[in-house]
């Protein structure tokens, strides 16, 4: 049995839609069937299929139609005049070796799969006994997960935004998970295991309720910034999520900052306007997150009503080793600044690169150099107390 994975597949859908995501999918499974020269091939959902090979030796057999599988996905995936870099994941388990029934040899697939797949692009790996501890361990973590709301395990910390002055203008907030056993949990652990289970849409809207309820009771009227998944932005309603929040808690929708990823505008540029228009009717501001990843496009900027551009850390890490990384940064900055956007840079960790990104002209930063994401101080002074806890 195979379990096969096309690889950073979301990304197509993300930054290119949901059309050019099928044509991928529709070429994607002709070249699986090619390759696998009359064994069984079936898309199960996804980006995911899964194959049945009987040529003996098992093992041997199973590696080589993997290894076909790969070698038909070595040239690009052309569609719309898009030369498209697709690969794949693959996972595998043997009959009877590592399980004597159809549901155990997809569970064990499956496990072998999400090793590969965490191991890296393109790998292929055969189940191993451990690799069933890994699976109940994912699954119980996703079991967890969805429960860990009602049980108030999730809990939000802030990070300083500062303007050019050094005053702190507002503070972003990041969800974090104190799970009762494991202890505190990484958000690169358990956010990628809410894409897929589907429980991040009611952890969004838990981080946007008890960020604007707790910047509402801060003493002083910072901004409070909220990431918005890209399933979140896909939803429908996202402005009546967002109307409620600011209901209820009493926060002044002035002070709300909303940030989006740039691969959610572009995948449809029509929806993501409607989306983004009702939502400033709101009077909330919006900064777009992560600016220069992935499928970059200038064009939008000018098309969305952007309070704020967020440069990605990427660019700002290789500021002092790295020229072109200093004509980027320069570029985005005057390009935002022609268009009336302020910029914010994140992942600032040294003085070399504050020092570069205030003579370049940029407006604010963020990042451990300014202050590592603090908790909130639940007293009758509120963001004093959070101020002190990065002082």
């Amino acid at each position: 049995m195979l379990w096969i994975d096309i690889d950073h597949f979301k990304e197509i859908n993300d930054v290119f839609g949901h059309a050019i995501g099928d044509a991928v999918l529709r070429e994607g499974a002709r070249r699986l069937q090619e390759a696998a020269q009359g064994s069984y091939v079936a898309r199960v959902g996804g980006d995911e299929f899964i194959g049945i090979a009987d040529q003996l030796p098992l093992p041997a057999g199973a590696e080589l139609v993997a290894g076909r599988m790969r070698a038909a996905f070595e040239q690009p995936i052309e569609v719309d005049g898009r030369s498209l870099k697709v690969d794949l994941c693959i996972g595998i388990a043997l009959f009877p070796r590592d399980a004597d029934n159809a549901v155990s040899l997809l569970a064990n697939a499956d496990a072998a799969l999400y090793r590969a797949k965490h191991e890296g692009r393109g790998a292929v790996r055969l189940f191993t006994a451990a690799m069933d501890q890994q699976l109940r361990d994912r699954r119980a973590l996703e079991h967890d997960l969805r429960l860990a709301i009602g049980r108030g395990e999730l809990y939000l910390e802030y990070q300083p935004q500062q303007g050019r002055d050094g005053s702190i203008n507002g503070y972003e907030a990041l969800v974090r998970w104190r799970h009762p056993l494991r202890g505190t949990i990484p958000p690169g652990e358990f956010i990628p295991v809410a894409e897929k289970s589907g429980s991040i849409a009611e952890i969004d809207d838990w981080v946007l309720a008890e960020a604007c309820k707790e910047a509402a009771s801060w003493e002083q009227p910072l901004r409070i910034a909220v990431n918005v998944s890209a399933a979140r932005f896909r939803r429908e309603n996202l402005d009546v999520q967002v109307a409620a929040a600011l209901r209820q808690s009493g926060l002044s929708a002035s002070r709300l900052e909303l940030e989006i990823t740039e691969g959610v505008l572009i995948e449809d540029l029509s929806r993501a306007k409607k989306t983004m228009q009702s939502l400033k009717a709101l009077r909330i501001l919006i900064a777009l997150d992560d600016f220069g990843t992935g499928y970059s496009s200038l064009s939008y900027l000018e098309a969305f009503p952007l309070d704020r551009i967020k440069l990605d850390r990427s660019f700002v890490a290789s500021l002092g080793r790295s020229d072109r990384a200093l004509a980027i940064v320069r570029a985005v900055i005057g390009l935002a600044h022609g268009l009336g956007v302020p910029v914010l840079a994140e992942g600032i960790e040294t003085g070399a690169q504050m020092s570069l990104l205030l003579h370049e002209g940029c407006d604010e930063m963020q990042r451990y150099l300014i202050g590592r994401p603090a908790g909130f101080a639940a007293s009758k002074h509120g963001q004093s107390a959070l101020t002190h806890a990065f002082l």
